[in-house]
């Protein structure tokens, strides 16, 4: 399976709405503590959105919302792996991506057979507090070794001038939240993150 070597990562339907007409073609939405009926109703526009567009959907953590509303992927973390039915997953034809950090984190993904595996963060991240200190390139050229032939995903800190080195030590695909969420002008910065990621695409 390929994946398309830019991976944008959104809080909401409004964000896909506004981004991805511009040429995404692979975002996850990741929406936390909101009731069911919000997430489907998020879901269910931002799939929308990606069917017009030839955009791949990925749902962070609910699986079965996910798997009801027809999308391609789900991405799970570590803790919502133990509790998720991989079997109603897989007989559903979604695809799975799988967070990892550390090497008991990579094993654990790889005996799922997943379609994709995450490694972060990379480098120094603002998102979130993390447990894991910065990955570095290193790190990526070990998983790519380790996952292949299974996509690697590599996130957490990178912005377009990062890209060459992420690309050159393994990683399939770069994923982004803050550099193009929190950017003075996300439309602009999604563009250069689409020409930037062409060579590889």
């Amino acid at each position: 399976m390929t994946l398309d070597p830019f991976y944008l990562i959104v809080d909401s339907a409004v964000w896909i709405e506004r981004l991805v007409p511009l040429g995404v073609k692979l975002v996850q939405l990741r929406i936390k503590d909101r009731d069911e009926a919000t997430l489907r109703t998020e879901i269910r526009r931002a799939n929308d959105v990606c069917a017009v567009h030839c955009c791949q959907l990925v749902v962070n953590d609910h699986w079965r919302l996910a798997i009801e509303e027809g999308c391609d992927f789900v991405h799970l973390g570590q803790e919502d792996l133990a509790a998720a039915d991989l079997m109603a997953i897989k007989y559903s034809g979604l695809k799975v991506g799988l967070s990892t950090h550390d090497h008991a984190e990579l094993q654990t993904a790889l005996a799922v057979e997943p379609d994709y595996v995450a490694l972060g963060p990379i480098y120094p991240t603002s998102l979130k507090k993390m447990k894991w200190a910065p990955q570095g390139l290193e790190r990526i050229c070990e998983w790519k070794r380790r996952a292949a032939p299974i996509p690697l995903v590599a996130i957490g800190g990178l912005n377009p001038d990062r890209l060459d080195g992420v690309f050159a030590a393994g990683a399939d695909c770069a994923a982004v939240v803050t550099d193009i969420t929190r950017n003075e002008n996300p439309e602009a910065r999604t563009r250069e993150w689409i020409e930037k990621t062409g060579r590889w695409r």
